[in-house]
This record gives structure tokens, C-alpha cells and sequence, in this order.
């Protein structure tokens, strides 16, 4: 495992998101953590837990996207610990909408990193649409 940082790891996971909303999962699979309780929540469906449904999860979402890219984060809180750490943020970005327009995206995300041997891990992400008040 090379050595990252929790701010490369952060960085790393807004490059994933980019990526992810152009169709590809490999940033985020690159930077999950190898154990088996790793989890994963998106709007597609229920929590995954486990590298193998997660990777699996990953790919469905990745399927249905495409053409679209991150913009930013906004910060909201970090909690650090020695080997864990919980960012809270809201990521923006644009998707394909219908006929091919681009239509902007939100998401409240919480990731929770894990510091592996010399490298900060994603061992937890939970992305929703929900930034608004209902």
C-alpha cells in the first residue's frame, strides 16, 4: 500500500466522484479499504457492506452514469482520531439530464477514512440527493 495522507485520500475521493459521474468506479475502488467491513450508501439502493458488493455496487451506480463531472465540495466538518477520520461535505457537480443536457448535482456525503499501515483508506461513503430542507 503506498503511503497517503488523509488530505490526498480527500482529494482522492473528489477525483473518484469526478470519474464516477463520467461512467467510471476505479477511483473509488482504488481507494476503498481491503477489509470486509467496508460499507457503501448511495441513492440506488440499500448500504453494501463487504469489498466484494461494494466493488459490485459500484459498478451498477458507474453504469448508470456518464458525462458528466465533479465541480466541488463544500467542507462542512471533519472529526479525527488517530487511525479514523468522518468528513462531512456536499458535492457538486453536473450530470446528463434529459436530451443530453447537463443537469447539476448535489450530494450530502459523510466518508469515513481509516488509516491502513501508512495510507488513508475509504472504508465507509454515503451519498445522497438530500440538500435541501423537505
Amino acid at each position: 500500500m503506498t503511503a497517503r495522507t488523509l488530505e490526498q485520500a480527500i482529494a482522492l475521493n473528489h477525483d473518484a466522484l469526478d470519474a464516477m459521474l463520467k461512467g467510471d468506479c476505479s477511483g473509488y475502488v482504488a481507494l476503498l479499504s481491503d477489509r470486509d467491513d467496508v460499507t457503501w450508501g448511495n441513492p440506488f439502493g440499500p448500504f453494501a457492506r463487504g469489498r466484494e458488493k461494494v466493488e459490485a455496487t459500484l459498478a451498477s451506480a458507474a453504469a448508470r452514469m456518464g458525462g458528466g463531472a465533479a465541480a466541488d465540495a463544500d467542507h462542512i466538518a471533519t472529526y479525527l482520531a488517530d487511525n479514523l477520520a468522518v468528513v462531512v461535505e456536499v458535492e457538486h457537480g453536473e450530470r446528463p439530464g434529459n436530451a443530453d443536457a447537463a443537469s447539476p448535482v448535489a450530494l450530502r456525503v459523510t466518508s469515513v477514512y481509516r488509516l491502513e499501515g501508512e495510507a488513508w483508506t475509504l472504508v465507509h461513503r454515503h451519498a445522497d440527493p438530500i440538500t435541501t430542507p423537505r
